[in-house]
């Protein structure tokens, strides 16, 4: 069965309504330049802290410096850290001897064929992939919640040739999931924006995409 993560958690009460749906997993969003769903540290440890095994706990962090990501993963202490921007290479070195208990996932901006090939490098490194809409590179970095779907071809080239598990994002609802996952195969889907109605978590929405799933 495919795994489902519900990003942009932000409560308690979320957080167990998206594990009662059967999320595999919920995503913590930390300080971003933009996008929806940051909260504060102190509410990203208390909802970890509340989620019981094996429910996976995503700190989404903006930190490109390998040790902020340790203090910020300090500061919240979840399971699994998904950075969202890019790091060098080096880090993830760093990260394995300060955190080795941590899954380490990287998101990877799906724009073009170079996309491809980061996405294919990095997998050498983080315990999983997760493709998501956005551009690190302008001026006010996009690194997810875009609510945009990109393009799904080079995702499955991803999927098919990376070497670690690959999480899909980016644009996903109720209404273009399975389809989703029928092209790319990835392991996993996450969502955020097509799960929600003015920023609430909808149930209606859930209940639908879970379905969408079966």
């Amino acid at each position: 069965m495919i795994r489902i993560k519900i990003c942009c958690i932000k409560s308690i009460e979320e957080a167990e309504t998206a594990v009662s749906f059967g999320a595999s997993a919920i995503g913590l969003v930390g300080k971003m330049p933009s996008g929806p769903g940051p909260i504060d540290d102190e509410l990203i440890k208390a909802i970890a802290r509340s989620i019981p095994p094996p429910v996976a706990t995503f700190l989404l962090t903006s930190e490109t410096d390998p040790e902020k990501i340790v203090e910020h993963h300090k500061r919240t202490l979840t399971n699994t850290i998904q950075i969202v921007d890019k790091i060098k290479e080096g880090a993830y070195k760093y990260l394995r001897e300060k955190i080795p208990a941590v899954k380490l996932v990287q998101a990877v901006h799906v724009i073009d064929e170079k996309s491809v090939d980061d996405a294919l490098r990095i997998s050498s490194f983080a315990d999983a992939i997760l493709l998501d809409s956005g551009n690190p590179d302008l001026a006010v970095k996009e690194l997810g919640g875009t609510g945009r779907v990109h393009n799904w071809s080079l995702s499955r080239k991803i999927v098919e040739q990376a070497c670690v598990p690959v999480f899909l994002a980016g644009g996903l609802n109720p209404s273009n999931v399975r389809e989703a996952v029928e092209r790319v195969n990835p392991f996993g889907v996450d969502i955020c924006t097509g799960v929600r109605t003015n920023g609430e978590l909808d149930k209606t929405k859930l209940k639908e995409f879970f379905n969408a799933l079966k």
